[in-house]
């Protein structure tokens, strides 16, 4: 009999969605059969019919906000901006209702069936090294700066039921490369940087410390296609710990060409409490898979595979 550990887990990421989400996107998930499906965030600015639709996909699922899920309530710039009341609307709050539970920012999620937790780092992040919104952060979950940030994390990770973790982000961690097409990495004027976030990699090293095994980090909001060259954005970094990150923001994810309608969704397999493969894959309109780039195949997995 297989058990929790030696199954394959298929997870699905949705990279950033801006707008880009569709009652077949849920048809899909299903054609492809996965056990577990993670949104990173940037459903759009404010987008509650969005939301809306996404809290209802029936499948398992964990979500995080990103920036543009509170794009007109953060900051004063977009207050100025914003295009109805916000002294009688909270579409904020509205998006964070309709997830309930599956909104894992500063929380976590525990799936027994699938022998893992999801722990969310801080929702609504724009990145970097400088603390944004203060506002915000204060009335919305009491947090003033990084290092209360990262107590809540930390703490989020302390509640998972498994030992076995899943973390995931908006913008990912701080400490993946400064070059622009590192996983975090600045590509706008001026050139290079690392703009990932500090509080959420001291959580990673703080729960690692604290044993538990961080399977895989995943997050979104730097798109793949660079935006002073147009080329691609290294998606991968392997922890030395082996922890996989993967940045999944495939964007735009839906595409129409000539002749199809794809859509994009990042798969992790998950086995033995380790990630033995991630892969883009596109998705036509019959649902079969277009195309697949293998982004990360780790050996050892496979031969094990092999030889049982």
């Amino acid at each position: 009999m297989t058990s929790h550990q030696e199954k394959i887990i298929k997870i699905a990421v949705v990279g950033d969605v801006h707008d880009q989400w569709e009652a077949e996107d849920e048809l899909a998930l299903k054609h492809l059969g996965v056990d577990l499906v993670l949104f990173v965030g940037d459903f759009g600015n404010e987008s509650v019919d969005v939301v809306e639709a996404i809290a209802s996909l029936n499948l398992p699922k964990a979500a995080i906000m990103g920036n543009h899920d509170a794009w007109y309530s953060a900051s004063d710039w977009g207050r100025k901006r914003c295009p109805y009341d916000g002294e009688k609307e909270d579409r904020v709050q509205e998006q964070l209702d309709l997830l309930g539970e599956t909104h894992v920012g500063y929380g976590k999620l525990d799936f027994p069936e699938l022998n893992l937790s999801v722990v969310g780092s801080r929702p609504f992040s724009w990145g970097g090294l400088v603390w944004k919104n203060a506002e915000f952060y204060q009335e919305r979950y009491k947090v003033t700066n990084f290092a209360e940030s990262t107590e809540r994390i930390v703490a989020a990770a302390n509640r998972a039921a498994y030992e076995t973790i899943i973390f995931m982000g908006h913008n990912g961690p701080i400490g993946l490369g400064d070059r622009a097409e590192d996983p975090c990495g600045k590509d706008w004027y001026p050139i290079g940087g690392d703009y990932g976030d500090p509080d959420f990699a001291d959580a990673i090293a703080q729960s690692r410390n604290q044993g538990k095994t961080i399977a895989l980090v995943t997050f979104g909001h730097m798109h793949h296609q660079l935006r002073h060259t147009k080329e691609l954005r290294n998606p991968i970094y392997i922890g030395a710990e082996g922890t996989v990150y993967l940045n999944a923001a495939s964007v735009p994810r839906i595409i129409q060409t000539p002749s199809d309608r794809l859509r994009n969704f990042s798969l992790v397999s998950l086995q033995n409490g380790a990630v033995s493969q991630v892969s883009l894959v596109w998705l036509g309109r019959d649902f079969n898979i277009a195309s697949e780039q293998i982004l990360y195949c780790r050996q050892e997995s496979v031969q094990s595979i092999l030889s049982q």
